[in-house]
């Protein structure tokens, strides 16, 4: 590890678009790709990320021949001076320090407390000068950038050579939807738990998760180690509300908080279209359903499901069969539909009609029994028990959560043109995003329609997926911040950087994190992109979690107010 004190390199050259070019004065495994490296240049200080390192030679003929014939002392002086390494620096941030002049820092310091002068962080705009010194960044930098204990900020890792803490700040975070990412096997559930555990400690949202897996409320077991982890609601308690479907449902051997029932009425055709390869719905199935809208209203799947497929009626005097009054094809005919389409229909919409949770006529409303919890200060984890297929999925997080959104779009409005209080922030995490958001039903669910809000009705969305190539690229595109593990695909790499600045930079760095325990934050929710070692799902972090410790898992001391003013103004 270097010195935070010594200077690993000086600027030799570089650009805005390229990156600084930086020629190492220390070791080239001193410096590892990823490394946090800051550069003090007249009255500005940059601040950057190393994405490559190089070998040099000032003539070819030194690399070529093998100096061990040579003394110790004169390979040295080679190394140092004929044969060296080469970094490039990717600039992030600029902060202002101000001018070098005593009387010029007065007047400028007081216009920064007045708000007349932005010192930054911002975006970088210029180059420092050749020669000026690049350093390792320390803690005081680290907590310049992503910010020191306070109300809302959540430790989510530690930089990953002098592992100093790294914080997510919250409040920021749910303000636009997100998304965690990583290959299988690569900590997903881990990091998301952690991720939710944050928010439910700092109430910077209220969380609702649809839980396919039944991986998030209960106690679990790590694969990996063997050894028992903590759900959120034993971390929580009465906090976090465990939902499941179907009266009398149990989860891994647990019964719930509340159990959900869907009524007929809950659903609209538009749901059933969602489910279209499910169900291996025709195309003509658009029109069956849009004639049972137009023939039933609202009560159009109960009504459809009371009719008899093949029921038919005998003319005594001819002999003659005919479709029954309630039968399908009499309808179909009444309609026209094409019988044979409306029966295939009535046959595929059994397999819904005959889950378990799915009733005539639901004893309470599901949406309100949410709501009710969601806006009353706790979190909601609704568990699919044995219904944790594709078509369960896709059908019960579509149907609660577009029910969701119409509550709290109404709330919004009211607050906007009644003066009634804003409602409380929602985050809904979804597992196997691309089932819900893949470029042919992105613009189809209410997922969708969230992604694209921007936060307009205090609705945020948690994706957390392994293959984010199929999740459609405008939605990626609208996801404010990326946590993301190690990627092995092209496509995933493309997709989770679509939107933003560097990518080229960043491609090779997010490659090559390790598989387990390493990832890249990146986008709207973190000042710049930096690699962290993640922080442990263990005793240290429920204790945390729980407020026994302090939320710093690293790093020493927290540091003085006057400190941190001698590091931003010099």
């Amino acid at each position: 590890m270097v010195d935070d004190n010594n200077a690993i390199g000086y600027i030799i050259g570089g650009g805005l678009r390229e990156g600084f070019r930086i020629r190492l004065t220390v070791r080239a495994d001193q410096v590892q790709e990823g490394s946090f490296v800051v550069c003090d240049s007249g009255r500005f200080r940059y601040y950057g990320l190393v994405t490559d390192l190089q070998l040099g030679a000032t003539d070819p003929r030194f690399a070529d021949e093998k100096t061990d014939r040579l003394k110790p002392a004169i390979q040295q002086a080679l190394l140092g001076k004929t044969l060296f390494t080469t970094l490039n620096m990717y600039p992030t941030l600029l902060l202002d320090l101000g001018p070098d002049d005593p009387s010029e820092s007065m007047d400028w310091q007081e216009r920064v407390e007045k708000g007349l002068e932005q010192p930054g962080p911002k975006p970088v705009k210029t180059v420092p000068a050749h020669h000026a010194e690049v350093r390792q960044a320390t803690q005081a930098d680290v907590d310049q950038i992503f910010g020191t204990d306070g109300p809302g900020m959540f430790v989510i890792g530690s930089t990953i050579e002098q592992g100093y803490p790294v914080r997510l700040d919250l409040n920021k975070f749910v303000k636009r939807s997100s998304g965690i990412f990583g290959a299988t096997g690569t900590g997903k559930s881990f990091l998301t738990r952690m991720v939710l555990a944050g928010l439910m400690r700092e109430n910077a949202a209220a969380a609702l998760v649809f839980d396919m897996h039944n991986e998030y409320a209960f106690d679990d077991l790590d694969s990996d180690l063997g050894g028992s982890v903590r759900g959120l609601q034993s971390l929580f308690s009465r906090d976090v509300q465990v939902a499941a479907l179907g009266k009398g449902a149990m989860v891994r051997g647990h019964t719930p908080d509340f159990t959900l029932e869907l009524g007929l009425s809950d659903f609209q055709t538009s749901d059933i279209l969602l489910l279209s390869e499910s169900l291996n719905l025709t195309d003509t199935s658009a029109v069956t359903l849009n004639a049972l809208e137009r023939s039933f209203g609202s009560n159009w799947f109960s009504e459809f499901m009371k009719l008899v497929p093949g029921a038919v009626d005998t003319d005594f005097e001819s002999g003659k069969s005919f479709p029954s009054d309630d039968s399908v094809a009499a309808w179909a005919r009444g309609n026209n539909v094409h019988e044979k389409a409306a029966e295939a229909l009535h046959r595929k919409l059994a397999i819904i009609y005959d889950k378990a949770y799915v009733v005539e006529k639901s004893a309470g409303d599901p949406v309100h029994a949410i709501v009710d919890k969601l806006e009353n200060g706790r979190h909601v984890i609704l568990s699919f028990g044995e219904y944790d297929n594709d078509l369960d999925y896709l059908l019960v997080s579509n149907v609660l959560t577009r029910r969701i959104r119409q509550h709290w779009v109404k709330k919004t409005e009211r607050h906007k043109t009644q003066g009634e209080p804003a409602p409380r922030p929602l985050l809904i995490a979804i597992e196997e995003a691309h089932k819900l958001l893949n470029p042919h039903l992105a613009g189809q669910t209410a997922f969708g329609i969230i992604a694209r809000e921007l936060r307009k009705y205090f609705v945020t969305l948690l994706v957390i997926d392994q293959r984010p190539s199929g999740i459609d690229d405008e939605v990626m595109s609208q996801l404010g911040t990326r946590i993301t593990g190690w990627l092995g695909d092209d496509d995933d790499i493309r997709a989770v950087l679509t939107g933003l600045a560097g990518r080229e930079q960043l491609r090779g760095m997010l490659a090559r994190l390790q598989e387990k325990e390493e990832v890249l934050l990146l986008g709207w929710g973190v000042k710049m992109p930096i690699p962290v070692k993640s922080r442990r799902y263990d005793q240290a972090f429920y204790d945390d979690m729980r407020g026994r410790s302090g939320s710093s898992p690293k790093g020493g001391p927290e540091r003085s107010f006057d400190d941190k003013v001698d590091d931003l103004f010099g």
